[in-house]
């Protein structure tokens, strides 16, 4: 029916693929309540590989090769957990964007460069050291992203009352 007035009213033009297009943005899109159970499940799969990386460092033989493996598969699950709360294109978009690029390209580098010291060159204090720089890296494109996150620690650490302004406030008097 919606084509039909369309056609009649000379509006009739190639709006088939904004059409499927619109209709594939409404099938796919989430819920908010989705969106963080997608954010939690993720982030807990993450940390939990994370951790038995850690676990794995310390059995002989391929510990090293598992804790690469499932360190690093749990960092990228970690970042693709924060997918479900801003959708996959405006992450990509902000990890791309000038200020974040550099931390971003230092990440993806330390994620190749872990698997690299652990799979083909053997090398246990490299691949520590990878895991290491993987661990600050992604905290920093983390904290970089997410500026609600980053506004909160700012609060926290940079707003505390301070007592010289305290006392020149025009509210008390002064």
């Amino acid at each position: 029916m919606d084509k039909l007035k369309k056609v009649l009213s000379g509006q009739d033009g190639n709006d088939d693929s904004n059409v499927l297009a619109e209709r594939v943005s409404e099938a796919t899109t989430l819920g908010w309540g989705t969106r963080v159970k997608g954010f939690i499940a993720c982030f807990v799969l993450g940390v939990l590989c994370s951790v038995m990386g850690v676990i794995f460092l310390w059995i002989p033989g391929n510990g090293l090769t598992l804790f690469a493996v499932f360190y690093t598969f749990g960092n990228i699950t970690s970042v693709c957990s924060t997918l479900f709360l801003m959708g996959p294109m405006k992450q990509l978009k902000k990890m791309v964007e000038p200020t974040r690029a550099i931390a971003t390209a230092v990440m993806l580098l330390c994620l190749v460069l872990t698997l690299c010291s652990a799979f083909w060159w053997k090398n246990n204090g490299l691949a520590v050291l990878f895991c290491i720089l993987q661990f600050f890296c992604n905290g920093m494109v983390q904290f970089v992203i997410h500026s609600f996150c980053k506004r909160c620690c700012e609060e926290v650490f940079f707003c505390l009352p301070d007592i010289r302004t305290f006392h020149l406030s025009p509210v008390y008097g002064r």
